[in-house]
């Protein structure tokens, strides 16, 4: 097999297919997810422990995960790992501080008064990925927002693994960050618990976090009708801008970084020239035989692929154009092609920043939008977590001024009743 198939300067009309993503079977999960989420709804406690012997094969009496247990996570949690864990999210916590918004209190002219304060949403459900590999950072950067917003509620469902655990890196993660209940269950099924509630797990106002293509369409389902989401985080990409300059063993390892989170991942290369295309296919098969889940990131790389575009602009247009989760850009004046770039979920700016300083301990989130949704959609961020509301007082002199211009405008729409509203006001309580 060829490793990352090479577009050598293809024509803008074939951009559209480049910037494809993997699609397969899509109306098969569709259809076995509708059907899951129907059972847990009306079945509650029920139909999840039923659809969990079916998809996961085991029978769980409970899912709440009780205090003993995750207090138990801690001892068996290296030294080591946990420094890792505190200094990261220190980095979070400042980070996502700093992004608090002020309150919002101006007169937009004399007697009236606007005001705008973030209130946060009072019960969050966060869902963290924990199968093959078990993603506790995917905690700090969920439930450190979520504290740092001051939501009321905080719970957390993530899969068990073959043997009915969770992994004690969640747990304690989970601990650290102040999440107030945790639950053993996975996949659609969590999503659906979740946003309907059960007998066991309670319904949330606003469901965040990443998952595969199961969990992904079951938030789009839900927050069709039923509960708020975050932001379509479905499987993982990146794209790499990078130029003659550039190192090709450093691209090659973050390509390889982001296709070992799953078999539908996908990582892109865009170039300027065959020679640095080659030197990078030639850096992944290398670095490709060092690594241990070399099975799931051979089956991304199926779908990848490298584009040699003949100038910075197309490679700039390339990259608004797919609207990657991850961009990293390895250039000349980066900054420069930084400030060019519309769409993309998070950054990475020169040789010294690879992706993974950004999923786990750079301070900036790792929940992003995918699937070309960095058009339009934000990565996840202290703002997630809050509501806007916005208040305004009038006195009767600030009526009176703005009353001809409310009256003028709800007399044009042909709704009197709003007209009438403020004329009473201004006549003593009669029209």
């Amino acid at each position: 097999m060829e490793i990352l198939k090479i577009h050598n300067n293809p024509e803008r009309a074939e951009w559209a297919a480049l910037t494809e993503r993997f699609t397969r079977e899509e109306e098969e999960i569709t259809r076995q997810v509708t059907e899951i989420l129907a059972d847990v709804k009306s079945g509650g406690d029920r139909s999840l422990r039923e659809v969990t012997r079916r998809v996961e094969g085991r029978d769980p009496r409970t899912f709440e995960i009780p205090a003993d247990v995750r207090a138990a996570a801690a001892a068996l949690i290296p030294a080591a790992l946990k420094e890792a864990l505190a200094a990261a999210k220190a980095n979070i916590e400042t980070f996502h501080r700093a992004q608090l918004p002020p309150e919002v209190d101006i007169e937009t002219m004399p007697g009236v008064r606007c005001v705008q304060r973030a209130v946060p949403i009072r019960r969050v459900g966060l869902y963290i990925p924990g199968g093959k590999a078990p993603l506790f950072s995917t905690v700090l950067m969920l439930a450190v927002p979520a504290r740092v917003a001051g939501c009321g509620e905080v719970i957390l469902c993530t899969p068990a693994r073959p043997d009915g655990t969770i992994a004690p890196e969640i747990l304690y993660a989970a601990d650290l960050c102040g999440v107030d209940r945790i639950f053993s269950v996975g996949g659609a099924q969590a999503v659906a618990a979740m946003a309907y509630g059960t007998e066991s797990i309670p319904r949330v106002d606003k469901i965040f976090g990443p998952g595969n293509r199961y969990v992904t369409k079951a938030k789009q389902l839900v927050g069709a009708n039923d509960v708020a989401v975050d932001l379509p985080a479905g499987p993982s990409e990146v794209l790499v801008l990078a130029d003659d300059e550039a190192s090709p063993a450093f691209a090659a390892a973050d390509l390889l970084s982001q296709a070992e989170h799953g078999g539908d991942s996908q990582a892109v290369l865009v170039c300027p020239s065959v020679e640095f295309a080659r030197d990078t296919q030639r850096a992944v098969g290398e670095q490709l035989l060092q690594l241990r889940r070399g099975e799931t990131i051979r089956e991304a790389l199926r779908q990848s692929r490298i584009v040699v575009l003949d100038s910075r602009e197309k490679m700039i247009g390339f990259a608004n154009a797919y609207a990657p989760e991850h961009l990293i850009i390895s250039m000349r004046d980066a900054w420069d092609v930084a400030a060019q770039i519309t769409a993309a979920g998070s950054v990475f700016i020169g040789p010294w920043s690879p992706e993974s300083a950004g999923d786990y301990a750079s301070g900036t989130n790792h929940t992003l939008p995918t699937g070309g949704w960095a058009r339009a959609y934000s990565g996840v961020n202290t703002d997630s977590f809050l509501r806007k509301i916005t208040y305004q007082e009038l006195s009767r002199k600030g009526l009176a001024t703005l009353s001809p211009t409310v009256i003028a405008m709800a007399e044009a729409e042909g709704l009197g009743a709003h007209a009438a509203a403020v004329r009473v006001r201004m006549k003593g309580g009669v029209l």
